[in-house]
This record gives structure tokens, C-alpha cells and sequence, in this order.
């Protein structure tokens, strides 16, 4: 991911959409050492938009969710 002319990263957008109560989204780290650097937890109906950015490499999800991409759709599985 390289940064624009005004040192800005614009990295892909995903559109998280919590299916259950207590769904969690957790960023992972970029780099040498993958790390957990921010967690969120949705409740049924709750959006969450996010963006891989320079520090951001992963996202994890646990629990019911459909996770809305440039690429197209994919749910979790039970």
C-alpha cells in the first residue's frame, strides 16, 4: 500500500454487518510481528466500516456477520 502525494494511505473499505448480538471485529497489525491493535463489538443489525491502512493488515471477525466488499459478499459460517 503506497502513500498518495499528501503522504495519506487510502486503502480498501469493507462494510461489516453483524447478523448476532456480541459479534467481534478485531484489527490486526502490519508488519514484522502480527498484533491485535483494536477490537469492536456489534450488536444485531450494527454496521462497521473499516479500512486497511498502513497499520492495519487483517481483520478478524468472530461470530454471525456478512462482511460486504469490492469483491462481493461473504458470510461466516456457524
Amino acid at each position: 500500500m503506497e502513500p498518495s502525494k499528501d503522504g495519506i494511505v487510502n486503502g480498501d473499505y469493507v462494510v461489516i454487518k453483524a447478523k448476532e448480538n456480541g459479534v467481534q471485529v478485531i484489527g490486526l497489525t502490519r508488519g514484522r510481528d502480527t498484533r491485535f491493535h483494536h477490537t469492536e463489538k456489534l450488536d444485531k443489525g450494527e454496521l462497521l466500516i473499516v479500512q486497511f491502512t498502513e497499520n492495519t493488515s487483517a481483520i478478524k471477525i468472530r461470530g454471525d456477520a456478512e462482511v460486504h466488499t469490492k469483491h462481493g459478499t461473504v458470510k461466516t459460517e456457524d
